[in-house]
């Protein structure tokens, strides 16, 4: 099926080809085109910031895989279904922890130094959830860092690889049988390629990371406002559990007013030993889960809230004194200067922490290989939904998802290449004309969805708190609409857009969310507290229709 909607932009000023393009640049989007370079195909990186600005090099914990000894992938696979409360797909989860520590291994090939005891043995540690150390990292706290840097350094060692910053995805081009044949962008700044292009492909990936910034508080960068979710959506394809948002239990706590991108305190200094506590220093995690503060995400940020909620606060702490300082500096050192330079010495003092948004367990619905469900379209990372987290992903799975996907992902493209089944193609132009524009919010709406979705679908949602969500987003388009009949249209730009993109993703989620009527791993209603195995043990399949509506299905039995 041809495209129905578009965002509203000028009509693309120049023109790339290229045979394969992928839109993202952390572990997820590097590997596929690393990996698809090595086959002999064309490859073009584009990315919303600079080549190292995505959500990989905020995560601090590190990346799962059963490469210790006595570890086996049967026990991660066990751990990622307990966290995934019967949603993960079993033989997604069982491709990642099979294919993982091998590509772990690509990962170190590649130049990627983790941390390694006297030994010479990668250290490994624990996060929530796991019932083993089997948590890579490097630097300390500092994991994704260091892959950036490995990935980042390749990527441009390849003059191959051609490279474009500043970029902003739009939609996606097709052709006459709605294979996806590229995409429109918008690049910032000046030079021989800016303002709005198209680049032409014979394949698509999509690696944009995730939509944190749909919430006023999250840990994600400026730059994930859902972009990949929204074009897919807008290009016909189906996403899935958008839901299941994942709210990290333990974000440093800066005020009440604070917003935007929140500074993260690892699961690993939990994993360490550090203990929850509220103001009066009682370990409230005790009791709650067999594994205390070490219990799955969902659990854990759960508990805080009912905590806060109990005692009338806005925060809880964590307790890392024991650790004396050698161990915060040698271990946790990136923690300890963001912890300082707020004010807070974890040396001396609890942390004050809150749950804030952190990871999109639901995306783009994709097949083992990457696949979606518009021909020639791919996605993984955050913003593909693969099965392997269901209702809840499992601590340092992401890293480990994106690298074992992607990788997937080049060797369907580079089977498809040699079997040429990858040919050259045309832009169906009639029908990208014919697709409806979308009505662009006023930047400042971008504020105001932040507040509407984390005021009635955060960690606690209920059916009325989501009304209003649902009924102030509703609001939000219709003074677009009525902004485009009055001819006082908001101009095309990258603020609008982004509000565009967040506006859609955010409405997307409200209408999955009400339509699951029971508590399941990070989706918790209030008004269905219990989790509901015969009537919501499946998916939900949200589509946009071609009159502009968007409608969640749950997935057949």
């Amino acid at each position: 099926m041809p495209v129905t909607h578009r965002l509203t932009a000028p009509a693309p000023g120049w023109t790339a080809t290229t045979d394969i393009v992928v839109v993202g640049s952390g572990v997820a989007g590097l590997t596929v085109a690393l990996n698809v370079r090595k086959a002999g195909l064309r490859a073009m990186v584009v990315t919303k910031a600079m080549l190292d600005d995505g959500s990989t090099r905020w995560a601090q914990g590190g990346i799962a895989a059963a490469l210790g000894e006595g570890d086996t992938p049967e026990q991660h696979l066990a751990d990622t279904l307990v966290a995934g409360v019967g949603l993960c797909d079993e033989e997604a989860v069982r491709t990642l922890v099979t294919e993982g520590p091998e590509a772990v291994r690509h990962l170190i090939a590649t130049g990627a130094a983790f941390d390694r005891g006297d030994d010479g043995e990668i250290q490994l540690t624990r996060e929530g959830g796991h019932h083993r150390r089997r948590i890579a990292h490097a630097g300390g706290d500092a994991t994704g860092a260091e892959i950036s840097r490995a990935l980042v350094t390749a990527v441009r060692s390849d003059p191959g690889l051609e490279l474009i910053e500043h970029a902003l995805v739009l939609d996606l081009l097709t052709d006459a049988d709605g294979h996806a044949a590229g995409l429109t962008l918008h690049v910032m700044g000046e030079g021989q390629r800016d303002g709005v292009g198209a680049i032409r492909a014979r394949a698509v990936v999509l690696a944009t990371g995730g939509m944190g910034q749909v919430y006023s508080a999250t840990t994600n960068p400026a730059v994930s406002t859902g972009d990949g979710v929204a074009l897919a959506l807008r290009a016909g394809a189906e996403v899935t559990d958008l839901e299941f948002v994942q709210f990290h239990p333990t974000v440093l706590w800066l005020g009440p007013d604070a917003e935007g991108q929140q500074p993260l305190v690892s699961e690993a200094v939990r994993g360490e030993g550090a203990h929850l506590v509220d103001g009066d220093g009682t370990r409230f995690m005790l009791g709650q889960h067999e594994l205390a503060e070490l219990a799955p995400r969902d659990i854990v940020a759960k508990a805080i809230t009912q905590r806060m909620q109990l005692l009338d606060t806005d925060h809880m702490y964590l307790d890392g004194r024991h650790f004396g300082a050698g161990m915060w500096e040698e271990r946790f050192p990136t923690i300890l200067a963001t912890c300082r330079a707020h004010g807070i010495d974890p040396v001396t003092e609890p942390i004050p922490i809150a749950p804030a948004a952190h990871y999109a367990s639901g995306g783009i619905r994709t097949d083992p290989t990457g696949r979606t469900t518009v021909p020639g379209l791919y996605a993984c990372g955050e913003v593909a939904c693969t099965g392997v987290h269901g209702a809840n992903r499992l601590a340092s799975n992401s890293l480990l998802e994106g690298l074992v996907f992607a990788e997937r992902i080049a060797a369907d493209l580079t089977a498809r290449h040699r079997a040429d089944e990858l040919p050259e193609r045309s832009v169906d132009v009639a029908a990208a004309r014919a697709a409806r524009p979308v009505p662009l919010p006023a930047p400042e709406a971008r504020a105001e969805i932040q507040r509407l979705m984390s005021r009635g679908t955060g960690v606690l949602r209920s059916a009325s708190s989501m009304a209003g969500t649902a009924a102030g987003l509703a609001l939000i388009a219709e003074q677009a609409l009525a902004h485009v009949a009055e001819e006082k249209p908001a101009d095309p730009r990258v603020e609008t857009w982004e509000a565009a993109n967040l506006l859609l993703v955010g409405t997307a989620l409200v209408t999955a969310a009400a339509r699951r009527a029971e508590t399941r791993g990070c989706h918790w209603r209030e008004d269905f507290p219990e989790r509901d195995d015969a009537h919501w043990q499946r998916h939900l399949i949200t589509t946009l229709t071609a009159s502009g509506d968007l409608v969640s299905t749950p997935e057949e039995q």
